[in-house]
C-alpha cells in the first residue's frame, strides 16, 4: 500500500497556485485525441510524454473532451486535474469506433436530472421532444399523428437519403452504413471516415450533456443504451456537420489529395468546423430547448430537503462538480 502525501497530488497545497476551476464549455476548444503516449502532471501542467520523453503541454482546462486511443497511459494526477478542470476523459478504440469507458466531471444537477427523467417517461412529453428534435434536425415539421417509432423510421429513411445525396455530391461509391467495432479496417473508406466524424460528435455531445447537468443514458428517440441522450443530441448535427465532413475527406483521400491518414484528417476537419460554426456555444442551449419542448416544468427545491453543510461554489457550467 502506497503512502500519499500532498507532494503527490496534482495540485499540492500552495497559497500561490489555487486549484483549477472549470470554465464554460462554450469557451473551450472541442476535443483532443491522444494516442501512444503517457499523460501526467509535471510542474502543475497537464502534459503528454512520448517515448523520447518529449513533453507536450495540453491546456486541459480549455478542452471539452480528451479521447484516449490505444497506447495511452494516464496517471492518477492527470485524471484528478482533468476532473477538477471539468474535462471529460473517454477511453476509445482505434478510430473512436468503440467506447470502453468514460469519466464523469458533470451530471451533478438533481433538478435537471429529474426534469429529464420526468419528460422521458411521460409519453406525451417524450413525443413532443422527439418532434422538436426532428424539426431542429431537418428544418421542417414532422408529419402529424405519428408515434415515436414511426418518426424514428421516417428519420432513418431521410438519413439514408442524405448519405446517398452527399456521396453523389463528392463522387463516392456508397452502398450502405456498415462498420465492425472489432475490426476497424473491415469497413470501406467512406464508412471509416463517417465513424471517425461521428466519434468526434459523440465525444463533444457527451461533454455538453454532462456539463449541462443531464444524464447520458436517459434518451428520447434512442433508448436502452448508456449514451442514448448523447446520440439524440449528436444526431441534431450529424447530417449538417458529420456526414459532409466524412464524405469530403473520403473523396479527397481517394483522389490522393491528403498528406495524412484520412481518419486524422476527419478529426482535424471536425475540430475546425466545431469552432467555425460556433457549435460549442449552441449545443447546451439547444439541449435545454429540446427538453423544454416537452412542456413539463423543472422540479423546484423539495421543502423537506436539507441544505448542504458546506456551500459549493458554482463555476463553469451548471453540471460541473466543484
Amino acid at each position: 500500500m502506497g503512502v500519499w502525501s500532498y507532494a503527490d497530488s496534482a495540485y499540492p497545497l500552495n497559497p500561490v497556485v489555487p486549484p483549477p476551476k472549470p470554465i464554460s464549455l462554450k469557451d473551450r476548444a472541442a476535443i483532443v485525441f491522444v494516442e501512444h503516449t503517457r499523460l501526467d502532471v509535471k510542474d502543475g501542467a497537464f502534459v503528454a510524454i512520448d517515448a523520447n520523453r518529449m513533453r507536450t503541454h495540453i491546456p486541459v482546462g480549455g478542452v471539452a473532451c480528451l479521447m484516449l486511443e490505444p497506447g495511452v497511459r494516464i496517471s492518477h494526477s492527470a485524471v484528478v486535474l482533468a476532473a477538477r478542470a471539468g474535462t471529460l476523459i473517454t477511453w476509445i478504440g482505434e478510430g473512436g469506433v468503440r467506447l470502453y469507458s468514460a469519466g464523469q466531471p458533470g451530471g451533478a444537477r438533481a433538478d435537471k436530472l429529474l426534469w429529464q427523467a420526468a419528460t422521458a417517461i411521460d409519453d406525451n412529453a417524450r413525443l413532443k421532444v422527439v418532434r422538436a428534435m426532428y424539426s431542429y434536425r431537418f428544418g421542417d415539421e414532422p408529419p402529424s399523428r405519428r408515434s415515436v417509432d414511426q418518426l424514428r423510421g421516417i428519420e432513418g429513411h431521410r438519413v439514408k437519403k442524405s448519405y446517398k445525396l452527399l456521396a453523389n455530391k463528392y463522387g463516392l461509391d456508397w452502398k450502405y452504413r456498415r462498420y465492425d467495432p472489432t475490426d476497424w479496417n473491415a469497413s470501406d473508406l467512406p464508412n471509416r471516415c463517417l465513424s471517425a466524424a461521428t466519434s468526434c460528435l459523440h465525444g463533444l455531445s457527451e461533454a455538453a450533456v454532462l456539463a449541462a447537468g443531464y444524464a447520458p443514458a436517459i434518451g428520447f428517440l434512442h433508448r436502452g443504451k448508456p449514451r442514448s441522450f448523447v446520440y439524440d443530441i449528436a444526431d441534431l448535427w450529424k447530417t449538417e456537420i458529420a456526414i459532409p465532413i466524412a464524405f469530403r475527406i473520403a473523396s479527397e483521400s481517394q483522389k490522393g489529395r491528403l498528406d495524412l491518414p484520412p481518419e486524422r484528417a476527419v478529426r482535424h476537419a471536425c475540430r475546425d468546423t466545431f469552432r467555425n460554426t460556433g457549435l460549442l456555444k449552441k449545443i447546451i442551449p439547444t439541449i435545454e430547448e429540446m427538453i423544454k419542448a416537452g412542456g413539463l416544468p423543472i422540479p423546484g427545491v423539495a421543502p423537506e430537503g436539507q441544505e448542504a453543510a458546506i456551500p459549493e461554489e458554482i463555476t463553469g457550467d451548471v453540471g460541473h462538480r466543484s
